[in-house]
């Protein structure tokens, strides 16, 4: 469209920003009727690269909201035909922007350099590629998710877990749903409605987001009756609790806490005697989903499921995104005659699992069938990973930034295992810290986190840190474009 000036209240849009003819305005109410409306916005954009790149009803909508926030603004300035110029000049480009995050999704992957291997605000255990291609295979067209191809008739989804966690663990049996909570929730619901749950006071534990174990007990519909007290409970104390109206014995893992000190707590072994002898089913909430025991210090004091599934439990259940590695679930496994109890309740439907899901457990499953569970599965990887690998990386990316932006110094420290996972215990590590000469750290964190693609780090003693642990390999080049994007930014 060629440019013109038009009469007063109308304007012209070329390839350059909005115009409009200069008179004077005295009153916000009269700027107020010089906007242009939305139908005139739209002829000035034409057939420009707005209405090519999005559909007309979005910039119509976008149009609106511009067209708003300038009301709002000419209302409260004083110098309102300042006001509209400025405004007009900058509405396509700002139609754009807010164009382009409309349709971005808020789901994003970012670069979690923190330190804290399962953080659960970051989507807790990243896949292996392997997994991810199964998800990603299975999801793209049918599957005999409840199919039988052998019979030809109507299969059970379970069935794709069950002969799996039979070949790896000592269990009858096997059931997922969508989160731990979901399974802990399954069970009480299923074996203790409207009766009794025998559970250490020092174990009716919060996690993140205010989850709390009495609460689940009490929406299952099951009694919670505490036995002990907060640092020291005996076997005795279940046992002096036992009465006609006890369904189950809960134990609970202990999360992201440690009591120490004067402390005491059965071992599994009582509780396995004490269930057995007064014929009441076991429950362990094993949390972290830790099949088998490795040699990474950090995770010594963490049970596995096979320790407590051969300690003779009657149920266990535990997560599939943390040290399983997998994708969120929440899995049970356990003797077959309370998992078909289990299975028969309308909640197990409720609380499903998906194709793409069980796809993705049974590819990490079968990760460990093939014994290469620990090479990988990528947080077993970052468990592993040597400080002086994670030095050789640092010192790489301290080489690509640009020393007039960044003061820049590589030290050791500790990351965390994360997801409640290994409460307390600490795995050395190198550490990158950093702090920019024209801005703040604040500042600096800040533009990481909108950066194209996000990255999440620590801010101590006035330094950003950038844990290399939970980087990975491949993201070292992405994390060194988005610190120089972060300090070239207007």
């Amino acid at each position: 469209m060629a440019s013109a000036f038009l009469p007063a209240g109308q304007f012209a849009i070329t390839n350059s920003p909005f115009l409009i003819h200069n008179g004077w305005v005295p009153t916000a109410n009269e700027t107020l009727r010089r906007i242009p409306s939305v139908n005139q916005i739209l002829h000035g954009l034409g057939a420009g690269p707005l209405l090519n790149q999005f559909p007309r009803h979005l910039v119509v909508e976008e149009v609106r909201h511009a067209l708003d926030r300038l009301r709002d603004s000419i209302r409260r300035s004083d110098d309102p035909d300042r006001d509209l110029k400025s405004g007009l000049a900058a509405l396509e480009p700002e139609l754009g922007r807010s164009l382009r995050k409309r349709l971005r999704p808020s789901l994003r992957p970012v670069v979690n350099a923190t330190g804290i291997i399962l953080h659960t605000n970051l989507g807790r255990a990243p896949m292996a590629e392997e997994t991810v291609q199964t998800m990603n295979h299975l999801s793209q067209g049918y599957s005999n998710l409840e199919y039988d191809l052998d019979q030809g008739t109507r299969g059970h989804r379970d069935r794709h877990l069950e002969e799996q966690f039979r070949r790896l663990l000592p269990c009858e049996a096997a059931t997922a749903v969508n989160n731990n909570a979901a399974a802990l929730y399954l069970v009480l619901s299923t074996l203790a409605r409207g009766r009794k749950v025998l559970v250490s006071r020092g174990e009716l534990v919060e996690i993140g987001g205010s989850f709390r174990v009495p609460s689940i007990l009490e929406q299952s519909g099951a009694s919670l009756k505490e036995v002990g007290t907060t640092n020291r409970t005996r076997v005795q104390d279940y046992r002096d609790a036992l009465d006609g109206e006890t369904a189950l014995i809960l134990r609970v893992h202990p999360s992201n806490f440690r009591v120490v000190g004067f402390s005491r707590r059965p071992a599994l072994s009582e509780l396995v005697a004490l269930s057995r002898e007064a014929g009441i089913p076991l429950l362990k909430d094993a949390g972290s989903g830790y099949l088998f025991r490795t040699s990474h210090p950090s995770l010594r004091s963490e049970p596995t499921v096979e320790e407590i599934l051969k300690a003779g439990v009657d149920l266990v259940c535990f997560s599939g995104d943390k040290l399983l590695g997998g994708p969120q679930a929440g899995i049970v496994l356990g003797k077959r005659s309370l998992m078909e109890a289990v299975r028969k309740n309308p909640l197990a439907r409720v609380c499903r699992l998906d194709k793409a899901t069980f796809a993705g457990l049974q590819q990490t499953l079968t990760l460990y069938e093939q014994g290469v569970y620990l090479e990988r599965l990528p947080i077993y990887r970052m468990l592993g990973t040597s400080t002086s690998s994670l030095e050789s990386r640092a010192r790489q990316i301290r080489r690509g930034l640009d020393p007039g932006a960044y003061r820049c110094r590589i030290l050791d420290g500790f990351s965390l295992t994360g997801g409640g996972s290994a409460p307390e215990e600490t795995i050395p590590t190198t550490l990158l810290a950093l702090r920019p000469t024209a801005f703040s750290c604040n500042e600096l964190g800040q533009r990481l986190r909108r950066g194209s693609r996000p990255v999440v780090a620590r801010i101590e003693d006035d330094r950003v840190i950038l844990d290399l642990r939970t980087v990975l390999p491949e993201e070292d080049e992405v994390l060194v474009q988005s610190l120089s994007q972060a300090a070239s930014e207007d």
